[in-house]
């Protein structure tokens, strides 16, 4: 079994400043397996992190579209910014990566798909982060699962980490992978796990912005 955590930031999204370094030796501290590096409309800080790591490291981007956020896995070019969701989904497609939609029915931030941009889109989702640990109402956690459960989507998780500390906060417990359509197959037999961060883990990311 493998532990990975399948929202986490670098130095390349605006809000956050963790280097490839930080990230390894939390990673090995913490004993976890892999990671998805999910930047905001980068996918540098993942091809950077995967040629150092000595772990699985899945190339991802956190894509901004005309009606909230959208993670590709296991992509190979960076995907623009300010497309509408269908549009973003055909570019993930067309490079065969899968389609993660993270902290879905988050009422606090103003980066989710809303309800009704989810449910356009639920016939193309490959995996749905049920456990996202920077989520500041616990029972939006629980709604994202019961929306997985109730459209046989699979679950994910992961911490959203912006520092070191969040780092393994949440993650998908399951059988080994080897590539995209192993994971997919082997994910189904995980277990998302985690607890929420505290919420001055915010302050830091705005102060990031800022110092950006």
């Amino acid at each position: 079994m493998i532990r990975i955590d399948l929202h986490i930031h670098t130095h390349h999204s605006h809000d956050c400043r963790m280097t490839p370094q930080d990230i390894i030796a939390t990673v090995q501290r913490r004993g976890l397996g892999g990671v998805a590096i999910t930047d905001h409309n980068a996918i540098a800080g993942a091809l950077e992190l995967a040629a150092v790591a000595p772990f699985p490291v899945i190339v991802g981007e956190e894509i901004k579209t005309t009606q909230g956020e959208i993670i590709g896995l296991f992509l190979t070019e960076q995907i623009a910014r300010g497309l509408s969701p269908a549009e973003t989904i055909a570019a993930i497609r067309a490079q065969g990566g899968l389609v993660y939609v993270p902290h879905p029915l988050d009422r606090v931030r103003r980066s989710p798909l809303k309800r009704a941009a989810l449910d356009a889109i639920v016939e193309e989702i490959d995996l749905l982060e049920v456990f996202n640990a920077r989520v500041l109402l616990p029972w939006d956690n629980r709604r994202a699962r019961e929306f997985a459960l109730a459209h046989g989507i699979p679950a994910g998780g992961g911490s959203d980490a912006h520092i070191p500390a969040e780092i393994g906060a949440a993650y998908v417990e399951m059988p080994f992978f080897s590539g995209r359509d192993d994971f997919l197959r082997q994910i189904v037999h995980g277990q998302v796990r985690g607890r929420l961060s505290p919420p001055w883990v915010h302050w830091f990311s705005t102060l990031n912005k800022h110092r950006r």
